[in-house]
């Protein structure tokens, strides 16, 4: 544990310490220092891409949506990553956001789409040019681990493995084992409170169904294909209707986010610092750009062109943040605040949804958290694929390994203690973060030169 806090502080922690007037402090934490820089030098050099391009990622979107026998259409990608970014950072994260740093929080998480829009774009661009062939699965396989063998190890080397691609291989495992813990602890804890079912019980339901699909070889896409579309348009449309009901609220509520982000009361009272940092953190946690998830996902599509997979993930993160997470702010910040007082996590968020729909409200928010946990552990297993191979060699047995790993994380984390699990997800992000950019700064120019290619000889002709 000692050893586990340190690393999670280190990547987590405060390194610089921002004095601010009123005496508060903005404090910047590793991760912060890598991803905002980033964020902001990869949405320049690709000339404002989330603007200028969102038209197109739409179009893209709109195009790619056949499927094929050569690997995921360039829609499955997306809907894979948009499976395990829609997940618990988009329920209980922006809770625990809005809780710990208020309405302004919202801004930032905002703020950190439109950059890690630019980032996703670069990482998934790579993940098409380095991916490779799928012996065991079939299509195609790929992302940091992949793109990092390149970068450190020449070609025609014999070397195997390039040991910062197998730290991020291992990091991501490690990751994936702390969401699966993050995903049904908060299933748990919904169900609980939903329907006072023990969470032994529906922990246990929850591993039964996951093994079900997971061990089957190509259940994971199909079921994905159906549950991420029906999941997220009921989860918009419900929260649509409650912002509709509470209209005359809207005005309110967007003037509190914008004056709480930059507000003169936060500065005074010292409380910016919290604003700034709680939003920026839990929005670089439920987009993943940058963290180089996504790309595990890009790299199996099979697509005309690679900047083509950068233009879809970089759409994910709008579809992530701008909606998904937005639509849970709306759901907090149109509720009374007496009514939520003293409350966290998912306790928090099924006050607010009893507020606004009476018990059905909490019976859909357990629900819909049911399908996001699920989709999620789903997501994050067909990432775990390529890594694994990266690790193991094309070897069934190290797959069905880690998916029965997997397993008994899921169980496990029905019954553990809430914060340790989010620490453990925040940790393991972390570390690929940190070592997924060590590859995005020197290879950026040739996903630069996929995105100047596309517009002059692909969107030109189009056009």
């Amino acid at each position: 544990m000692a050893v586990f806090k340190a690393i999670y502080n280190l990547l987590w922690g405060d390194l610089v310490e921002i004095p601010l007037p009123g005496g508060s402090t903005l404090g910047l934490s590793l991760l912060v220092m890598i991803l905002v820089p980033a964020g902001v030098y990869f949405t320049v050099r690709t000339r404002f891409l989330p603007f200028r391009l969102f038209p197109e990622m739409v179009r893209v979107t709109l195009s790619n949506n056949k499927k094929t026998e050569h690997g995921l259409s360039g829609v499955q990608a997306l809907i894979v990553s948009t499976a395990c970014r829609v997940g618990m950072g988009n329920l209980v994260g922006v809770v625990a956001a809005i809780s710990a740093g208020g309405a302004g929080a919202v801004f930032w998480m905002w703020i950190m789409a439109l950059l890690g829009s630019s980032t996703a774009f670069i990482e998934a661009t790579l993940a098409q040019l380095y991916k490779e062939k799928d012996p065991l699965y079939g299509g195609y396989r790929g992302g940091p681990a992949y793109y990092l063998h390149a970068l450190f190890v020449p070609k025609g080397s014999r070397r195997k493995h390039s040991v910062i691609a197998a730290l991020f291989a291992l990091s991501g495992l490690i990751c994936w084992c702390g969401i699966s813990q993050v995903t049904s602890n908060s299933i748990s804890a919904s169900f609980e409170n939903a329907f006072h079912i023990p969470p032994l019980y529906s922990t246990i339901a929850l591993v039964i169904v996951a093994a079900v699909i997971v061990l089957r070889k190509h259940a994971t896409v199909r079921v994905l294909d159906i549950m991420v579309p029906v999941m997220a348009a009921c989860y918009f449309f419900i929260t649509l209707f409650i912002i509709l009901k509470n209209a005359p609220l809207l005005p309110g509520v967007f003037s509190r986010i914008f004056a709480e982000a930059f507000g003169l009361r936060q500065v005074v009272g010292g409380g910016i610092g919290a604003v700034i940092m709680n939003g920026t953190k839990r929005g670089l946690f439920s987009n993943e750009a940058g963290s180089g998830s996504a790309p595990c996902a890009a790299a199996a599509s099979h697509i005309d062109h690679p900047a083509k997979a950068g233009l879809l993930q970089a759409l994910g993160v709008f579809i992530d943040t701008l909606v998904i997470c937005s639509c849970s702010a709306m759901i907090m910040l149109l509720t009374p605040a007496e009514l939520t007082n003293g409350l966290e996590g998912m306790d928090l968020l099924q006050a607010a949804m009893r507020y606004h729909l009476g018990e059905f409200g909490v019976i859909f928010i357990a629900v819909i958290l049911w399908l996001f946990s699920l989709s999620t552990f789903l997501g994050i297993l067909f990432y775990a694929r390529s890594n694994v191979a990266y690790l193991f060699g094309d070897r069934w047995g190290a797959q069905l390994a880690y998916k029965i790993l997997a397993l008994v994380m899921l169980f496990i984390g029905g019954l553990a203690a809430y914060q340790f699990v989010w620490d453990l997800g925040d940790v393991g992000v972390g570390l690929m973060t940190v070592f997924n950019m060590i590859a995005l700064f020197p290879l950026a120019p040739k996903a630069l030169a996929s995105l100047r290619d596309y517009e002059k000889n692909v969107m030109h002709k189009s056009s």
